[in-house]
């Protein structure tokens, strides 16, 4: 994965940008999965409850479908350098908050707000895709996303180790903090060392801010279409915490944030057309256009890759523990380790996705990983408590092979579309990974694993129809500089 002008061992210019960048991205996943490890001490030292501990770990990812729209409109309107600064240093309070709370709201509250901090992710697909040309945008915005992921396997390892040193009930405590402390000094370190686009060149903004700009009447409807799901998936959020699930909210209070969210929905659907009924119902020049179709196949893309690997991640090591216990003894501990071998793939198969997709089309690759998914899924739902363990975890690493790859190829098309609103459209497809997180883990708490991942396998068939449609980035796109001339933009 390096050659001349792409070595990874370069710590200058537009490398040095990727790697200070993946860090950024790699310790925000520190902070946000840092609770992980650590929930039985935490549980152990406030007396919580097991409703009361996945609560907590709803709540870790609550805040994240908004707040990766809310980042991506910051970062294009003000830049990834003091965006990831300031959602870093912001990012330690809430981190503090947490690793010194007495109580189980105050842990709630902490943690609902943490979530925020997962998406920084977003700000780093800006940050690469202004310095590194199309040809090598996939394989680069894959060592991000890849490199930067494994901050939450980071975590689950380094985080015990550090709690112990510290020793005692307390020291998951200083363990939480230390995470918290090391963002707030790189949100420094972060700021003063990058910027935001080489020397020389253009940073574009978006016209007008709130929301997307789109070319035409259909994608505008398509739009405000596709701003639904993220609404319901906060309101199923709200569902699983009321009552009718683990009982954390009065029902009248749930009742109040649902009315809530489809309001904020409403207030929405009013930004999209206020930033886009200037121009939407005038001819638009074909050089400015683009179509709205990409981004909405690069968000259900996203759906099933990503959406799959956060909930197969949460289930996997109970699943791999039920399964071979009896018939060939696999511990607890064993099950956790072997669990963790889906998202080990980050490291290698994302960078390799996008590197595919430099180097073979971006089409191609996404069918390629989307029916890899597919298939894997459909494999990991015929094992069972017979087949030898080896042959288990094979086939989960063949599968999480392909879903990481598929995160690449994604996030290698998301830059090429429209280069003001990267922020945005990364944004947007992000969120949609979230969903597909949420609605899986909650067709898990209806079927037995086995028909779980054969959902996945069914929703993959229909991403790989939709697929087919999308076009491949070609030629240039067109962006206009402050004094009117036009800059065009290489894409392939």
């Amino acid at each position: 994965m390096s050659n001349p002008t792409f070595n990874l061992l370069s710590f200058s210019g537009k490398m040095k940008i990727l790697h200070m960048t993946w860090l950024a991205f790699f310790i925000s996943f520190v902070v946000w999965f840092s609770h992980a490890p650590l929930m039985l001490a935490i549980g152990k030292t406030l007396n919580l409850t097991d409703s009361q501990i996945k609560t907590i770990l709803i709540l870790n990812v609550a805040l994240t479908i908004p707040a990766r729209i809310a980042i991506g409109i910051l970062v294009d309107k003000f830049g990834p350098k003091r965006t990831y600064s300031l959602l870093l240093g912001l990012g330690s309070i809430p981190c503090f908050m947490f690793a010194f709370a007495e109580s189980f709201e105050q842990l709630a509250l902490a943690r609902f707000l943490l979530g925020f901090i997962g998406a920084g992710f977003v700000i780093g697909i800006r940050m690469v895709g202004e310095w590194f040309p199309a040809r090598q945008i996939g394989i680069a915005e894959g060592v991000y996303g890849g490199w930067g992921n494994f901050g939450s396997a980071a975590a689950s390892g380094a985080l015990p180790l550090i709690a112990l040193l510290f020793g005692g009930d307390e020291g998951w405590r200083y363990a939480v903090a230390s995470t918290g402390i090391i963002a707030l000094v790189y949100a420094f370190i972060y700021y003063f060392s990058v910027s935001d686009t080489p020397q020389g060149s253009t940073y574009f903004k978006p016209k007008k801010s709130g929301a997307m700009e789109v070319t035409g009447v259909g994608d505008l409807i398509f739009y405000i279409g596709m701003t639904i799901p993220l609404y319901a998936t906060l309101s199923l959020l709200t569902w699983k915490l009321s009552p009718a699930g683990v009982n954390m909210l009065p029902g009248n209070i749930a009742y109040t944030i649902h009315a809530f969210i489809w309001v904020l929905f409403l207030y929405n659907v009013h930004k999209i057309i206020q930033v886009n009924k200037d121009h939407v119902f005038q001819p638009v020049e074909e050089i400015h256009r683009y179509k709205f179709k990409q981004v909405t196949i690069l968000n259900l893309s996203y759906l099933i890759t990503f959406g799959s690997e956060l909930a197969v991640v949460s289930m996997l090591p109970l699943f791999f523990f039920n399964t071979f216990h009896e018939t060939q003894g696999v511990t607890m501990v064993q099950a956790g380790l072997l669990g963790g071998s889906f998202a080990f793939m980050n490291m290698v198969a994302r960078p390799g996705g996008g590197w595919f997709s430099d180097r073979f089309g971006r089409k191609l690759s996404l069918t390629i990983v989307t029916a890899g998914v597919l298939i894997g899924f459909l494999c990991m739902s015929q094992i069972n408590s017979s087949w030898p363990v080896s042959w288990a975890v094979g086939v989960t690493l063949a599968c999480s092979f392909f879903v990481q790859a598929g995160c690449g190829a994604v996030y290698a098309m998301v830059p090429l579309i429209k280069r003001r609103m990267t922020g945005q459209i990364a944004g947007m497809v992000g969120a949609y990974g979230n969903v597909g997180g949420v609605v899986f883990l909650t067709v898990l708490s209806f079927v037995t694993p086995a028909e779980f991942f054969l959902a996945i396998g069914a929703v993959a068939f229909f991403v790989l129809i939709a697929v087919q449609f999308i076009d491949e980035p070609k030629g240039h796109m067109a962006e206009v500089l402050e004094d009117g001339t036009i800059e065009m933009i290489e894409v392939n």
